[in-house]
């Protein structure tokens, strides 16, 4: 896989991210805002190690948690669990940490749940 460039990194995983705040319905100018911060972090931090912007995508994501957290709750949650009244509603995890390819995953079950930017899917 070609290296992507720090600029297609933060633009593609800026559309990721979008992507899953939207299936979520949390893609209001708040939100948006949150992003565009993260963004602007993770430009200046590609841009100090440029051989880390595969990772950009999947830092945004853990970067809109963080901050969501604060402002709005855990997210995403776990549509796995969300239907099992058994479990407690959990944010899922972004598996691997920090590599390529990031996907969403329960964390109880250890089932994938969507890749990056396709919540709307896991969701739909």
């Amino acid at each position: 896989m070609e290296q992507p460039t720090s600029e297609e990194a933060i633009h593609r995983g800026r559309a990721l991210v979008l992507a899953d705040l939207t299936a979520d319905g949390l893609a209001g100018p708040k939100e948006v805002s949150m992003l565009e911060k993260a963004v602007s972090h993770r430009r200046w931090w590609s841009d100090q190690w440029p051989e880390g912007a595969v990772f950009v995508p999947g830092l945004l994501a853990q970067d809109m948690q963080d901050a969501l957290l604060e402002h709005h709750g855990r997210w995403p949650l776990c549509p796995l669990c969300e239907r099992a009244p058994e479990r407690e509603p959990h944010a899922l995890d972004l598996e691997p940490e920090l590599g390529e390819d990031p996907r969403w995953v329960c964390g109880v079950t250890g089932h994938e749940v969507a890749p990056l930017g396709s919540l709307a899917d896991a969701r739909g």
